[in-house]
């Protein structure tokens, strides 16, 4: 059994301000020649740029993170992408209490048109830091399909996000200038993910009828005034976490009774996938795909941890004492047993799941 290290990934996916490339075909709907806007209260007819990205994203996706900046690269980072309305996909991620990462396409009403709007941030060390990006290039083809986010205020030379999907597969590549140091942007990081699962978001696809073209944020005056849409406050994000939709808080309660004596200096991973890591008992290597939230904690005899903004679903829980350090499932390390510990989260609701780490891994 084996996991990555996710401190470098979340850390360096927090630190994006997205956005995308030379253009493709530019999708801008410009107010009436009088300042005015009359565009038509969205319905099913109405044109959203960028729309098609909604029903490719739902999914648990992994792949390798490629990045020239002194975090490095990674072979792996797992996001579990499922519908929290009628017009939006969201998912997050996080590395512990203070780091965490949320990312969300959603509808919006911007620049007299309807578009989608990616929101890509979270907290690190502490500090809040979200940023909001618009389509703004599309180019969709048979196989291929490709997206451009640049923020609306300051444009694509501060910060752009490029999205490819190929048939399996999606690319994401962002490029920043590095807080206005470079005279124009350069690669930040690209993520070559592989979906691994598209039941776990089949429940909600189905309860909203997603994906459908209904408003989510009239973003008409939002970045009056501002010279970049990046915020740096819970208090002054437009859309903060709070108000996301749909999604719960379960609460994770360990208990290691084995090993007796209980390293501080270690750490504890706490696995949430959405089917069993060990149905009947014996441990299934494809059922990894099935990961969903990963969170590690310092090894405590008692802790927990609260996953926030989670996808309401069926889960099973697994939590790993890191005995050797190497951030893997490995011979010596401690997890539960019994296996996947169930847990069962509804909308907008809290669930809490106990689990006692007492099995050393032969």
């Amino acid at each position: 059994m084996k996991t990555t290290p996710l401190y470098a990934i979340l850390i360096l996916t927090i630190l994006l301000s997205a956005s995308c490339k030379k253009g493709k075909t530019d999708d801008t709907t410009p107010p009436d020649d009088n300042g005015t806007c009359n565009l038509a209260a969205i319905n099913s007819s109405s044109s959203v740029h960028g729309f098609g990205i909604l029903a490719k994203l739902p999914g648990i996706w992994n792949g390798s993170v490629y990045s020239p900046t002194p975090l490095g690269s990674y072979p792996e980072w797992i996001v579990d992408f499922r519908p929290i309305s009628a017009s939006q996909v969201s998912a997050k991620n996080e590395l512990d209490s203070i780091n965490d990462i949320f990312m969300s396409f959603f509808i919006v009403k911007y620049d007299c048109s309807y578009k989608v709007a990616f929101r890509n941030g979270g907290g690190f060390a502490g500090q809040t830091r979200n940023s909001y990006m618009l389509i703004d290039s599309i180019n969709e083809g048979p196989t291929e399909s490709y997206y451009r986010f640049s923020d609306p205020i300051a444009g694509k030379n501060r910060v752009y996000t490029e999205v490819l999907f190929k048939p399996d597969s999606l690319i994401m590549h962002t490029y920043t200038n590095q807080y206005n140091t470079l005279s124009e942007p350069v690669t930040h990081m690209i993520w070559r993910a592989k979906i691994k699962d598209e039941t776990s978001a089949q429940n909600a696809i189905n309860h909203f009828n997603y994906p459908q073209k209904q408003l989510t944020r009239d973003f008409s005056t939002t970045f009056n005034g501002a010279i970049e849409a990046v915020f740096y406050s819970a208090a002054a994000d437009p859309f903060p976490e709070q108000e996301q939709p749909y999604l719960g808080n379960s609460t994770i309660n360990i208990n290691v009774t084995n090993p007796g004596t209980v390293d501080p200096t270690k750490k504890i991973l706490i696995s949430i996938t959405t089917q069993p890591l060990f149905p009947g008992s014996v441990f299934s290597l494809n059922n990894m795909k099935f990961r969903s939230r990963y969170v590690f904690v310092d090894a405590l005899a008692n802790t927990s941890f609260n996953f926030n903004y989670m996808h309401p679903g069926t889960y099973y829980v697994n939590a790993i004492y890191d005995s050797n350090g190497d951030f893997n499932f490995s011979t010596g390390d401690y997890m539960n047993f019994p296996f996947d510990v169930p847990l069962t989260l509804s909308a907008e609701g809290t669930a809490n799941a106990n689990v006692n780490i007492n099995f050393v891994i032969p």
